[in-house]
């Protein structure tokens, strides 16, 4: 409740308006739009929590998908990893030496999820089923998109680094974005 209240608090702040005047709708994936009067309202935003930290991205005009994880060390395991990530990215997790493995555990995870909320359709879009760069220290990509090749150059991924012991990722439909980022104090919102 209180990540949705912040969401009103920033959007109001967009959109010039009162956050109370705010609600929202869900598709049937769960991912939230403007709902009523400002349904029209040409602004996209998604958000993710965790741990102490939550994130927020706002775009005009483009579809937006956002993800945060706190890192930690008994989640990056190799047999989640091989259920869940396709077998591109599985190999290339394995490839790696042990103190490089958990990073890129969470960047893959972070990137696939800000992936699949951008396009707003969940889980219905299998997760071995499409690519992302996971190697500490490489580009965010999308590499590979089973389902439809054309996917991989129409998507803008991006590592983000919320803070310490935390793995974040934007994705955007499109590629002449300019991201900003701001770090909200509680008091402000």
């Amino acid at each position: 409740m209180v990540g949705r209240g912040r969401l009103r608090a920033i959007l109001g702040c967009y959109l010039d308006i009162n956050p109370g005047r705010i609600s929202f709708c869900y598709n049937p994936y769960g991912k939230p739009a403007l709902s009523g009067e400002l349904g029209d309202a040409n602004i996209h935003f998604n958000l993710s929590h965790a741990g102490d930290l939550a994130l927020y991205a706002f775009a005009p005009s483009s579809a937006v998908g956002v993800d945060i994880e706190q890192q930690r060390a008994e989640v990056a395991d190799l047999a989640i990893a091989e259920r869940f990530f396709s077998p591109r990215e599985f190999a290339a997790l394995r490839a790696l030496p042990d103190a490089a493995r958990s990073q890129a555990f969470f960047n893959c995870w972070t990137r696939k999820e800000a992936y699949i909320k951008a396009r707003g359709e969940g889980l219905s879009l299998p997760l071995e089923q499409f690519s992302v760069s996971l190697t500490p220290g490489a580009p965010a990509e999308l590499l590979d998109v089973a389902a439809d090749q054309r996917e991989r150059t129409r998507w803008s991924l991006r590592a983000l680094a919320p803070g310490p012991g935390y793995v974040a990722a934007l994705a955007v439909d499109g590629h002449d974005h300019v991201a900003y980022c701001w770090d909200y104090p509680e008091e402000m919102l």
